[in-house]
């Protein structure tokens, strides 16, 4: 978002089209902070010391950034090595990987290539790294971690300490609920395939003397990825997937985010994700311009133009959550929905070849962390309706499962069905869907036999966050 316009053309603008400047509860914080996060900016440069490396390899900074990397699991990187194998030779090898850090000649190496699918149809690409590069990695963002995050802006969510994708929700419906009716949603395209590594680095190097340590991030940003055994150079971007990656595209959006502020527009930032609000439309068609000019001029990164946009905070979506009316109520955005049936419907297909019971205790944990991630939505019947298409979901596997009239008559009978409705039920053409919810399906496969047969509710877990919150 740029910085073509004066400064007092910007403030007399945004008093003119809905009071974006003063008026915002936001802007005035941001005014009235400015000098004491330029006084913890420049106490962080003072203390910040030219023997970072020494602080990076200590062996008590080693065991923690063990210890997260164990616990993050994940899969081996080009080497091979698992997390399992990875003590044994590594005691051996950490002497001369030290000295090597100590001196500035560490070479990292490749990451591995795995795409996953997005949700648009494109596929982004993660690049796994070795476990050792996992391990040196973390070592560094325990130490950098407290020097760049304290300056951070408070509008930045995304993969920072005790913030969270629910702060941002809970911040896009405070700005909602002050007035905000329109929002800049820009969609940066690839930008971790995109950053360029001397913007970056160039930023880094405003808070880090250590020159071997920008070195090695400098050799890490560069390492290179493997593709189907074929080394491939980057050039550009810094690969999602290693543990610095989230940090270093803060650093890099830091700039943007203090872009913002000294505008006093109100925003909300995940990684790359974000949104601007303004009063009028007027206003966002401006900060539109203006947003795409800093990006692409100040950080040479690229806009998706078809998939950016102006539009009005009713309906806006954002980390999965959707705000609606003039108070931003929090639901679950439509592709969610969507999402979490789709992957019902994954789970309990019955070409997987595992019993029912297997994928009736699969479910356990998907409902667990999908409703832990929605458990700030405040509509008890989003979680009831699900839960009704699961059982129905349930009830026609089950009746596929049966297959024969006969086999499904038997069933019904077992499951306590008067025998006319059973024969007249099993003998039916309908199809599973159509039969699951008759009458005869549902008092068979009653809620009382889905749940003693391990099939989990919704609905319960979300009461149980909602019980643990009100009595916080």
């Amino acid at each position: 978002m740029t910085s073509m316009r004066s400064k007092h053309i910007e403030a007399s603008s945004r008093n003119q089209q809905g009071g974006e400047h003063s008026k915002a509860p936001c802007s005035s914080q941001l005014q009235s902070e400015k000098s004491s996060s330029a006084a913890v900016e420049q106490l962080t440069l003072d203390i910040v010391s030219e023997d970072l490396m020494e602080q990076i390899v200590a062996p008590e900074n080693f065991e923690t950034a063990w210890a997260r990397v164990r616990a993050n699991r994940g899969a081996p990187g080009p080497d091979g090595i698992t997390l399992d194998e990875f003590p044994e030779l590594f005691r051996s090898q950490w002497a001369e990987i030290r000295q090597q850090l100590l001196e500035g000649t560490y070479q990292p190496g490749p990451t591995r290539r795995k795409s996953i699918s997005k949700d648009d149809g494109g596929q982004r690409d993660l690049g796994i790294p070795n476990v050792i590069d996992r391990l040196i990695q973390q070592a560094v963002l325990i130490v950098l971690t407290p020097i760049f995050d304290p300056t951070f802006s408070d509008s930045s969510f995304g993969f920072r300490p005790n913030r969270s994708a629910h702060g941002a929700a809970k911040q896009i419906q405070s700005h909602i609920q002050a007035g905000y009716r329109h929002c800049v949603d820009m969609d940066l395209s690839k930008f971790f395939d995109r950053v360029q590594h001397d913007v970056l680095l160039s930023r880094v190097a405003r808070k880090i003397r250590d020159k071997r340590l920008l070195g090695l991030i400098g050799r890490y940003l560069r390492a290179g990825v493997m593709v189907d055994a074929q080394l491939q150079p980057s050039i550009e971007g810094t690969m999602q997937g290693g543990p610095l990656s989230p940090l270093l595209a803060n650093i890099l959006l830091d700039d943007f985010d203090k872009e913002l502020e000294s505008r006093g527009l109100c925003f909300v930032r995940y990684a790359d994700d974000f949104l601007v609000f303004t009063k009028t439309r007027k206003a966002a068609e401006r900060v539109f311009d203006s947003v795409g000019r800093y990006l692409t001029r100040k950080l040479k990164l690229v806009v998706n133009q078809q998939k950016s946009r102006i539009c009005g905070t009713h309906g806006v979506e954002f980390l999965g959550f959707e705000f609606r009316g003039l108070g931003g109520s929090i639901r679950v955005s439509p592709k969610n929905i969507a999402k979490f049936k789709e992957r019902v419907k994954e789970i309990t297909r019955r070409n997987r070849g595992v019993s029912m019971t297997s994928r009736l205790r699969e479910l356990r944990p998907y409902f667990n962390g999908w409703v832990g991630y929605f458990r700030w939505v405040p509509i008890k019947s989003t979680f009831g309706d699900l839960d009704k298409w699961v059982r129905r979901r349930i009830r026609a596997c089950y009746w596929k499962q049966w297959r024969k009239p006969k086999a499904r008559v038997r069933k019904l009978l077992s499951l306590g069905i008067h025998r006319r409705v059973a024969c007249s039920h099993g003998n039916s053409s309908k199809g599973p869907w159509l039969m699951s919810k008759t009458w005869a399906v549902h008092q068979a496969l009653s809620m009382e036999y889905l749940t003693q047969s391990g099939l989990p509710s919704l609905l319960e877990i979300w009461s149980k966050f909602a019980a643990k919150k009100r009595n916080a």
